[in-house]
């Protein structure tokens, strides 16, 4: 195989259109700032992102590489196949859900990242606990999705995978760096635009390519029955559940979803987008759906690929370029390469902004450096931005581990923030205590139930289980028991902690955390200073 120079041409000009794009965009946010502060326009984009512009961005940072490359895997796989294909319904449905009950508390407040709300209810030190796990998440995201494109590319290309890596990621952070969230939106319009008419260009090419039996055959006739329309047996059924709860509710308490929605002019803008982006979502699944199927009803001997198969050459990742590659003229395929970038650097973008915006304004500005100016949290900014796409990149050569640090990164996501998140919005009376107790209970319970990609055995194995790789997996819903016994943990120490305190079960000294600042002992103080006409003292959290 030579090297592809038409593709090469046609990446190199989708690159510099997204890069021009991303320098507009930045030029275009300087000229809107008008009395808006610095960080404000960078994270939040003023305020003034239009329903145009913030559908878009909502439904390109779901639709990314993985999105697009896992759909057409999963169908593809033998072992899985469409009906465990969860992620399309799953993310429409969060962002739905998100939007019916999420976006107004947060955009009510004028919120800036999801950490505020967290940081607001239970304190700055616990808010920087919680910021650990959504962070590792965007770096691993990062890393995993560039490692996605540079495998891409030594499939169509030819090209070293690691040129691939780095060239894009210094692309992504250029533009990320000098715009903010309007470099990112802006490019997202022409990253999404260039993944639907690309993947759809390729389809009717690989639906009539002589190796590919049709895919309506291999789904209804008895000898091709499940290749790619799927099974779930009896003993996957919890663990089938567990990843939908997973994908629906584990996708809302990221910072990516809301830098979208916080970014608009108003609430209800706000929930429109994020309904509409969840019907975009789910629409752009059937491309890479098709192409999966494509894959599983193609005779690889038929093609110049030969055999064995993408299967038992361990490349089932990879089928959606191969496809495009092998099953579509070149021409052809070169036009589903630019679907691939584009989605790729659709997601990249989002997670290295988001990564960036908290660490700013939740960790410099409200516990670093509590009196820093808007320049310098900019600046801060900028400077984890640059570091965190450094990092991200340097993981990305070690692809092999990168999606499995990913996905426990996500169900810790899902197991702990999601239920202080609902805590933080829906029950304010929750306190710091129960925070820290469902966080720390949350935590144990998901590493001690094992992680077998990671080669981790579990210490707490829920019946039923199943031995994959000499490694004992759980197909009991594990991920979401732990996260109701989290929520549950932080509801109950919380009213624990609140009735021994103000019932003087437990020394009024030992509330470091100054839970009852409006308790019974302090009342007649604040009476006395009221009766003196002295200024009452607020209760301070001292856990900050």
């Amino acid at each position: 195989m030579s090297l592809n120079i038409p593709g090469l041409v046609s990446l190199s000009v989708f690159f510099t259109l997204s890069l021009a794009t991303g320098i507009w965009a930045s030029w275009k946010s300087k000229k809107d700032q008008q009395n808006r502060s610095l960080t404000e326009m960078a994270m939040v984009g003023g305020r003034n992102i239009n329903i145009f512009i913030g559908l878009f961005t909502a439904t390109a940072t779901w639709v990314g590489g993985a999105y697009i490359n896992g759909t057409a895997e999963i169908v593809y796989l033998p072992s899985k196949g469409l009906l465990w294909l969860q992620a399309p319904v799953g993310f429409a449905l969060s962002l739905v859900i998100g939007g019916f009950f999420f976006v107004n508390p947060m955009r009510s407040k004028n919120y800036v990242t999801v950490m505020d709300p967290l940081q607001e209810t239970y304190g700055n030190l616990m808010g920087s606990l919680l910021f650990i796990p959504p962070l590792l998440g965007e770096v691993f995201w990062f890393a995993a999705i560039l490692a996605s494109l540079g495998a891409t590319m030594r499939v169509i290309l030819d090209i070293g995978g690691s040129s691939a890596i780095f060239v894009s990621a210094c692309i992504v952070i250029l533009y990320t760096l000098l715009g903010g969230i309007y470099s990112v939106a802006y490019t997202d319009v022409i990253q999404l635009a260039f993944i639907t008419l690309s993947l759809w260009i390729c389809i009717p090419f690989a639906l009539v390519n002589s190796a590919t039996e049709s895919i309506y055959y291999t789904a209804t006739h008895q000898s091709y029955q499940g290749p790619w329309i799927g099974k779930i047996e009896s003993q996957d059924l919890g663990r089938w559940l567990d990843d939908f709860f997973y994908l629906v509710f584990g996708s809302i308490p990221w910072q990516t979803y809301f830098q979208r929605v916080l970014s608009t002019a108003s609430p209800g803008q706000a929930r429109l987008i994020s309904y509409l982006s969840g019907f975009g979502c789910f629409s752009m699944a059937i491309p890479p759906v098709l192409i999966g199927a494509v894959a599983a009803s193609t005779d690889w001997n038929q093609t110049s690929y030969g055999l064995p198969s993408p299967l038992e050459r361990g490349e089932s990742a990879m089928v959606l370029p191969l496809v495009l590659h092998y099953l579509c003229p070149e021409y052809i395929s070169i036009a589903g390469l630019g679907a691939i970038a584009a989605a790729t650097m659709s997601s990249a973008d989002s997670a290295l902004l988001s990564a960036s915006s908290m660490f700013a304004h939740n960790i410099y500005r409200k516990i670093l450096r509590k009196k820093a100016t808007e320049a310098e949290v900019l600046w801060a900014m900028r400077t984890s931005m640059l570091v965190f796409g450094a990092g991200a990149t340097g993981l990305a050569f070690y692809s092999s581990s990168i999606y499995d640090l990913w996905f426990l990164s996500g169900e810790l996501v899902y197991t702990l923030l999601f239920p202080q998140l609902c805590c933080a919005l829906f029950a304010p009376s929750t306190n710091t205590y129960g925070s820290a107790a469902g966080f720390f209970v949350g935590l144990l319970l998901r590493l001690l139930a094992g992680e077998p990609a990671l080669s981790i055995p579990p210490i707490i194995c829920y019946l039923p289980c199943s031995l994959v790789n000499g490694t004992y997996s759980q197909l009991f819903p594990f991920k979401t028991v732990t996260m109701l016994l989290t929520l549950g943990t932080i509801i109950t120490v919380s009213y624990l902690a609140e009735f021994l305190f103000q019932r003087n079960l437990l020394p009024h000294g030992w509330d470091v955390c100054n839970v009852t600042g409006g308790n019974s002992t302090l009342i007649p103080l604040q009476q006395m200073k009221k009766q003196m006409d002295l200024p009452a003292v607020a209760p301070e959290d001292n856990c900050d």
